[in-house]
């Protein structure tokens, strides 16, 4: 008999029904619910579950050797994200993933070959379009590091991510764009966004 969660609902809206042995694995999952700030993943540890953010904001992001952080990523409601590479599963990450609000997150045990435990052609799908999609995204972002200035690089993201601005703290934004808060303030008097 399957279990109706709002993870199963989801999955199978993006990948179809599936056979039994994945709906028997998707009725693994556990609900958290997390308060802001609550580590969900620390550097050092191995990361073994996918996770879908039902409602809410994750970071993903580094210490550098002083302690200052540095933000790689953030997943707001309904994304889903998980160690798609054997390295990501097999070794401890080296990064760290909390969340910035209140929020609810289900946690998919990944099985220990890193596979469904069927061979599932909508699965593949998923991986290959979530690989491609971190390299489209990782290009582009050195792109824009390399050739933008911080005000085109705020631009940028507003277009691609205009919920951003009202989900995440602008210190968060700040270090993700790769600039100080000041200069983020300042990018965004100029572009008429801060009330005098």
């Amino acid at each position: 008999m399957s279990v109706s969660t709002p993870l199963t609902l989801f999955l199978t809206q993006v990948l179809g029904a599936p056979p039994a042995p994945i709906e028997a694995w998707w009725a693994s999952a556990q609900c958290l619910q997390l308060q802001r700030g609550q580590p969900l993943l620390r550097a050092g540890e191995r990361w073994q579950h996918l996770w879908w953010v039902e409602r809410g904001a994750l970071r993903l992001y580094y210490l550098d050797r002083d302690g200052g952080e540095s933000n790689k990523n953030f997943f707001l409601d309904r994304s889903i994200l998980w160690p798609v590479t054997p390295t990501l599963r097999q070794a401890p990450v080296m990064f760290h993933v909390e969340p910035m609000e209140d929020s609810t997150v289900w946690a998919l045990p990944i099985p220990p070959d890193g596979a469904p435990p069927a061979d599932w052609p909508a699965w593949s799908q998923l991986e290959h379009r979530t690989l491609c999609a971190l390299l489209d995204g990782k290009m582009q972002r050195e792109q824009e590091f390399l050739q933008l200035s911080a005000r085109q690089r705020y631009e940028q993201l507003m277009r691609q991510h205009p919920q951003w601005a009202e989900r995440i703290p602008l210190r968060h934004l700040a270090s993700y764009l790769g600039m100080t808060d000041v200069t983020l303030s300042r990018v965004r008097s100029e572009l008429g966004l801060i009330k005098g």
